[in-house]
């Protein structure tokens, strides 16, 4: 099977009630373990390369790992970009076999947004890729994607329609709460997504897919083991899986995973280093971190995004 756009999967996603994880991949036991838990399975999946990762680990090396799991596991997968800022960046990863792109003009005025997204649809749509826009901006840091708390900005739904309708975008990411990397709120702050804001996007675009970014959970188990063998994450609080569950059951038929598979790989890694300080064989530490994301996506799969046995 080739790789897939994520028109089909979000149609019967958006059908279904439930959400397809967008997973981010930077090496080979990333992509392993995520493909193998979807296997396992038998769920849809969505791995997507941040313009720092394909800077970290080349373009063709990324296309052959990918290639090597549709290869391996006979899944529909979709390769995507994740936030894609330039129209140049999209058309390289578009002619290099991406099936499809984020195009992210949030930090533009309204208009120029229109305009930036548009121009990459028009591109992509021309080569059968579809597009993913965004309206709002997420707080955190991811690679290249550095949002302050005062430049932040929840989506205007009032926007939504005419932002769809001029781009011609085929997926929305929309800002409702949730914030990259794994610090997302402050010590006794409590988390909380604008269901109100989702509600009105999904009145306003009935049966469009939304996309939710920066939805890592920050799973207490591997911050705890990373503390414990020598790590320094004090107050890490991510989204509470419940909230993505009740997301997925609605209009998000995508929802962006990262920091939790990083944090589940060093987890791994540091309590290895520390138990067999005098092991130098990558293979020793990669095996049980690979196994480590395994673990992590089919629980995510199963408990929180709902797609298991939708492939």
């Amino acid at each position: 099977m080739p790789l897939v756009t994520s028109r089909e999967m979000f149609k019967k996603a958006y059908e279904g009630g439930y959400a397809i994880g967008a997973f981010n991949v930077n090496n080979m036991e990333i992509i392993q373990g995520i493909t193998e838990a979807a296997k396992e399975e038998n769920a849809p999946l969505i791995l997507q390369v941040s313009a720092g990762a394909r800077k970290y680990a080349n373009h063709t090396y990324l296309m052959k790992l990918v290639e090597a799991a549709v290869i391996e596991t006979g899944l529909p997968i979709c390769l995507h970009l994740d936030h894609g800022d330039t129209f140049e960046l999209c058309k390289s990863c578009i002619d290099g076999g991406f099936t499809s792109v984020m195009i992210d003009g949030s930090h533009h005025s309204f208009e120029d947004n229109i305009a930036l997204t548009k121009q990459v649809v028009e591109y992509a749509h021309s080569k059968g890729v579809t597009v993913e826009g965004e309206l709002g901006r997420l707080e955190g840091v991811e690679d290249d994607v550095k949002v302050k708390a005062e430049d932040a900005s929840y989506t205007n739904p009032a926007q939504v329609e005419e932002f769809v309708t001029k781009t011609g975008v085929d997926s929305l990411a929309i800002a409702i709460g949730t914030s990259h990397g794994a610090y997302k709120f402050k010590p006794g702050q409590k988390p909380q997504l604008r269901f109100d804001i989702l509600e009105e996007v999904e009145k306003r675009l009935p049966g469009f897919p939304i996309v939710l970014h920066g939805a890592s959970s920050v799973i207490p188990e591997f911050v705890e083991t990373i503390n414990k063998y020598g790590g320094k994450m004090p107050d890490a609080i991510g989204i509470p899986e419940d909230m993505l569950r009740k997301a997925a059951s609605m209009a998000v038929c995508k929802i962006n995973i990262d920091s939790d598979l990083r944090l589940a790989m060093t987890a791994a890694i540091r309590e290895h280093f520390v138990e067999a300080p005098s092991d130098f064989d990558p293979r020793q530490y990669l095996k049980p971190a690979r196994e480590n994301i395994k673990r992590l996506v089919k629980h995510k799969i199963v408990d929180v995004l709902g797609c298991s046995g939708k492939a």
